[in-house]
């Protein structure tokens, strides 16, 4: 007898269905399971039978073939077990064909007949939200998959509690959407800006950046609180919106790192070590799954030790940074991953780090210096909008009682209102921030005054500014002008922005 039900695999962040087809032969008793499965796919027929023999049901001493197709695209893990299994009940007489034809199958079973969870269940679940289908899921992904409106998703624990459902002899449970999914402030960390003492100008660069979503580079000697300042970037930024809150949470769900709920519910902050390799930062595999760059989508991204990171991972983040996603080629298909995230990287001045040392530290010879400053190549660096020195922190200053710094919550106002005067003026643009204008947008919504041109112009012939540097003191000029209120770009604003791009003159030539 042969059944077929409907499973699905991720590629990227696309579903793609896979036909679970079962049929009962002629021959000397076996499972044999075709359509380009790897390793752990064949390994599904030990743990089928198994949980099949102690759910308390029988498998009879055929031969049984499952196929799962399309057969030219390749099949990993172990998603496809418990439609394997249900297809084997159905083909061997024990459970009714009709009610699994119409339902879409995922889970991978234990030995003892348990349903474990997966990865990837909320893109499966978006690419079925106009089908009539029921979804049958591990109890586990069953809140993950509910976020999608109009879907019955049906939670099991078991193969035998799977087979109820389909036959009807235990009504499922299913669960649905609620009409409106919300994503409640969360925005409760355990870090704050009033930690940091004094650094008022590198605060302000970071408010800056964070209103505008511009990637910023930290100069400054060991010490001097980069890491520290930046780790407390998500406690000014907006909160997720729910758009938003389901880009990131489908990345994390197909990575298989959803570890805090069905709803990714604060913006990203990854930090990966310098030794990482640039399939981690990427993404990457035979079948290829995000990386850093698409994990810190809608967040940041925290490069610390940027020079340390080796050169062919560094050019890796041009195409991203540019684009704002990421494409993965391999032999047979390119995959193509969201990445617009806000790059926050940290250095020191030198080898040694006090370079800029006012007591003059330093004993690096400048070949040493030029050296370590090359290792970030100048296309990469001219990608980054604010580059912002980090002087070392007085000790009078840490040990001295002075009021209370600004907390994150009054930085936070001030960028959430900033962000929404950028969000009306760039909607009929497809945008969302100041930082992905593109050159026609800058020409058009970056008002200057007359004064403020002039500034501007004067600027550029004795910097040498590049046309993309051009481009991001126009961008920045336009966020600062943004949290001061402005309609029109003064030439105070313009002034601020240049301060921020000025060490590309000192530092990187």
């Amino acid at each position: 007898m042969l059944t077929r039900t409907t499973s699905y695999t991720t590629l990227g962040l696309d579903a793609l269905r896979v036909e679970v087809e079962v049929d009962a032969a002629g021959g000397l008793p076996a499972l044999t399971i075709v359509g380009l499965p790897d390793q752990a796919v064949k390994e599904a027929r030990e743990r089928v039978r198994s949980a099949i023999l102690n759910s308390q049901y029988r498998l009879p001493s055929r031969r049984f073939i499952v196929n799962l197709a399309p057969a030219d695209v390749k099949k990993e893990g172990g998603v496809f077990d418990l439609a394997i299994a249900l297809g084997l009940l159905a083909a061997s007489r024990q459970l009714d064909p009709a009610p699994l034809a119409q339902a879409c199958v995922l889970g991978e079973l234990a030995l003892d007949g348990g349903v474990r969870p997966i990865h990837g269940t909320l893109p499966i679940a978006m690419s079925l939200r106009r089908s009539r289908r029921r979804l049958l899921v591990p109890a586990a992904n069953a809140p993950e998959a509910a976020l999608v409106s109009g879907l019955e998703v049906v939670p099991v624990t078991s193969l035998r509690e799977a087979a109820d459902a389909l036959s009807g002899t235990v009504p499922p449970a299913p669960r649905r959407t609620p009409r409106r999914v919300s994503v409640p402030s969360l925005n409760r960390y355990e870090v704050d800006f009033s930690d940091a003492k004094g650094q008022a100008h590198v605060k302000r660069a970071l408010e800056v950046a964070v209103a505008g979503g511009h990637h910023v580079l930290l100069i400054g000697p060991p010490g001097s609180g980069k890491t520290m300042l930046a780790q407390r970037i998500p406690t000014i930024q907006p909160d997720l919106s729910l758009r938003e809150a389901l880009e990131t949470t489908m990345i994390h769900s197909v990575a298989g790192i959803l570890d805090g709920g069905p709803l990714v519910r604060q913006r990203p902050f990854r930090s990966p070590h310098h030794t990482s390799s640039a399939i981690a930062l990427v993404g990457g595999g035979s079948i290829p799954k995000p990386g850093e760059i698409s994990l810190a989508h809608r967040g940041v991204l925290f490069l610390d030790e940027l020079p340390e990171f080796h050169r062919d991972v560094l050019e890796s983040l041009r195409q991203p940074l540019e684009d704002g996603t990421v494409t993965v080629a391999r032999a047979k298909r390119a995959v193509k991953f969201p990445a617009q995230f806000m790059l926050v990287a940290a250095m020191n001045p030198c080898p040694c780090g006090y370079l800029t040392d006012p007591r003059g530290r330093c004993r690096c010879p400048s070949t040493k210096v030029a050296a370590y400053l090359a290792k970030v190549s100048g296309p990469l660096l001219d990608r980054i909008d604010l580059y912002i020195e980090v002087p070392a922190v007085p000790v009078e200053l840490l040990t001295k009682e002075q009021a209370e710094e600004e907390p994150s919550r009054a930085i936070r106002q001030r960028v959430v209102k900033a962000r929404s005067i950028q969000q009306r003026r760039l909607k009929p643009h497809g945008l969302f921030t100041n930082a992905q204008m593109r050159h026609r947008e800058v020409r058009k919504l970056c008002c200057l005054t007359d004064a403020a041109k002039t500034l501007l112009k004067q600027a550029i012939e004795e910097l040498y500014f590049s046309a993309r540097s051009y481009d991001k003191v126009l961008k920045i000029s336009r966020t600062i002008a943004d949290l001061a209120g402005s309609e029109e770009i003064h030439p105070d604003h313009v002034a601020e922005a240049i301060q921020y791009r000025s060490l590309d003159r000192q530092l990187w030539v």
